[in-house]
Parts: structure tokens; C-alpha cells; sequence
């Protein structure tokens, strides 16, 4: 009998970026096809200048493919005007990138909820959604301190409450441990590894070959190209130097 494979959660088709360098032509991505099944967590890696970020702001919406197709949840985004593919960013997209982007006049507890309320959830949906969030992410207590009180791992695990405060189709993270130093690090991997099993997809860009290992599968990109697409070896069969779960990740 035929197994049936899911709708993928993300889709591209020969997706092509262009840019303009003081009048002549870079392209940043070139003909790129891949596909994310939901519950996935890839990790998309590469050298400087290979299309990472380029590539995780076009599977956002947060910018415009030269050529090419972009497909999430069934609905192509490329096509979408400005003002849709906001909206399809705000209902379907949760994003953690280096850079923490918290509102620094709100709360801890405000910068939380502030997408549920954009999205037209209830205030009480939204205030329960943000408490069960800042609990599991360790963060009750700091839920009335202003980003500026908190270190560099807390503003993370802020920034990953509101990635997931509308149940986001896929959690897209952008170096999410680039500014973080390595304690910091492990403890925003430890959670995005629990947020993962508990059934949330993740594309995850990094530079770092040893973040991968809690992804299933890792995409290289090498001159704006996928110059590899293969699954991760699952950490039961991993070598005893491999970092291979949570507990490698020290602690």
C-alpha cells in the first residue's frame, strides 16, 4: 500500500534572491528546493556569504525572492502582498533571532503577550497562554522586569516565549545562540530541543556544526546552493564524543 506523506510545512521551488551591489548583481540564493515535514527540526548551515540568512528570511516572509516559490502551510507566500504575508507572519511564523529585538519600554510579561493580542486573541487566552510559557521557560519571577534587567540567556528565552506565544506552524531561529555566551547557549538548546518534542517544527540557521546535533536533519549551503540535504544520526547511535542530547550539552 502507498504511504502517504504529509503536506510539508515549508516548501521552496527553484527560489532565487538577487541582489543589487552598487549596480551589479550578487545572487544570495540560486535555484534552492527543499521541504519541511511537520514536526521536523533543520538546522540550514553553511559558510559566510552562502545564503543562510538569506534563505530564513525568505521561509518568513521577511523579504522577496528574485524568482522561485515559497510555500507554507499550502499557501504560497512569495505571491502574497506585504499586508498578507504579515499577517500569515504573526499567526504562522515564530521567530528568535541573535539578536533578542525585545520592546524595551514593555515587560517581560507584556513582550510575551503582545503577539496573541496582535493576533486577536482574547486578553485572558493571551495572559494564560503567556503564563504557561514564561513557567516552562523558567522565567515567572522575571515577568515584571524590564528587558534591560535581565542577562543575555534570559532576553533569549524571552524571545523564544514570543516566538511560540501564537502556537506557530514553525519556529524559525536565526543564530539563535550568537550572542549568547556557552552557558547561555546550552541553556537555550535545552530548550529548543524540549520545545521539539513536544511536536514544535524548527528551521534553525547557525554556523556552528555542533548545534546541529539536535536537529534530524541538516541542510549545507555552499554559494547560494544546497550542496547537501541528509538526516542526523539519531544520539543513541552517536559516537561517545559526540555531543548526542541534552546531556552533552553539559549540566
Amino acid at each position: 500500500m502507498e504511504v502517504v506523506r504529509p503536506e510539508p510545512v515549508i516548501r521552496t521551488v527553484d527560489l532565487t534572491k538577487i541582489y543589487n551591489n552598487g549596480g551589479v548583481p550578487v545572487a544570495a540564493l540560486r535555484g534552492v528546493d527543499l521541504e519541511v515535514q511537520p514536526g521536523e527540526f533543520v538546522v540550514i548551515m553553511g559558510p559566510s556569504g552562502s545564503g543562510k540568512s538569506t534563505l530564513a528570511h525568505l521561509l518568513g516572509g521577511l523579504d522577496s525572492a528574485t524568482s522561485g516559490e515559497v510555500w507554507l502551510d499550502g499557501r504560497r507566500l512569495d505571491t502574497m502582498s506585504e499586508s498578507a504575508r504579515a499577517v500569515l507572519r504573526r499567526t504562522k511564523i515564530g521567530f528568535v533571532f541573535q539578536f533578542f529585538n525585545l520592546i524595551a519600554n514593555m515587560t517581560v510579561a507584556d513582550n510575551v503577550e503582545l503577539p496573541s493580542l496582535l493576533a486577536g486573541v482574547s486578553p485572558r487566552e493571551a495572559r494564560e497562554r503567556r503564563e504557561e510559557l514564561l513557567e516552562t521557560l523558567g522565567l515567572t519571577e522575571r515577568a515584571d522586569a524590564a528587558p534591560s534587567r535581565l542577562s543575555g540567556g534570559e532576553q533569549q528565552r524571552v524571545a523564544l516565549a514570543r516566538a511560540l506565544a501564537n502556537r506557530p506552524s514553525v519556529l524559525l531561529a536565526d543564530e539563535p545562540t550568537g550572542n549568547l555566551d556557552s552557558r547561555n547557549a546550552q541553556q537555550v538548546l535545552r530548550l529548543l530541543d524540549k520545545v521539539h518534542k513536544s511536536g514544535q517544527t524548527i528551521v534553525m540557521v547557525t554556523h556552528e556544526a555542533r548545534l546541529a546535533s539536535l536537529a534530524d536533519r541538516m541542510i549545507y549551503l555552499f554559494d547560494g546552493q544546497v550542496a547537501d540535504d541528509a538526516p542526523i544520526e539519531p544520539p543513541g547511535r552517536r559516537t561517545a564524543g559526540g555531543l548526542g542530547g541534552l546531556a552533552d550539552f553539559g549540566g
